[in-house]
């Protein structure tokens, strides 16, 4: 049986982080604990940051792993995280909404760019921030899906 990309499992409400390092970890540690990656795919992911951020602007950052990562999926997933009083991502950016993707082949990019369209109207960051429970995120990010 195939796991939910998404399920409440894989979302954290009203974390708080002293860094952009720890916030990326913690992101990945929920894909991690829910059996869609392996260890090393965060590693892979705070390399990527290294390479370039993921964040998008709006307050969001897309923390994944790099290309050669994929090996370290199990199954694809996202991981969602609120930081209602923002982390920062360097160079001024501040980050209030975290969606950790791992997929395995190409997926990841099918749903970056799914991430993107969602996000890149900035009332639907400011929903997905402000939501008081799991389900309304599923719920937000799946309407749009739709």
């Amino acid at each position: 049986m195939t796991k939910e990309i998404l399920s409440t499992d894989n979302i954290e409400l009203g974390a708080q982080f002293a860094s952009k390092e720890e916030a990326v970890r913690y992101v990945g540690g929920i894909l991690l604990n829910n059996g869609y990656i392996k260890a090393d795919y965060i590693d892979k992911m705070l390399e990527r940051e290294e390479v370039a951020t993921t964040f998008m602007g709006n307050a969001l950052a897309i923390p994944h792993g790099t290309e050669d990562a994929k090996k370290d999926v199990l199954e694809t997933g996202l991981s969602v995280v609120t930081v209602p009083d923002g982390v920062d991502f360097g160079d001024g950016n501040t980050v209030k909404l975290l969606i950790g993707i791992a997929g395995k082949g190409d997926e990841h990019l099918e749903i970056l760019s799914q991430i993107a369209i969602i996000c890149s109207e900035e009332e639907n960051v400011e929903k997905l921030t402000q939501a008081s429970t799991k389900e309304e995120i599923v719920s937000l990010l799946h309407e749009v899906n739709a």
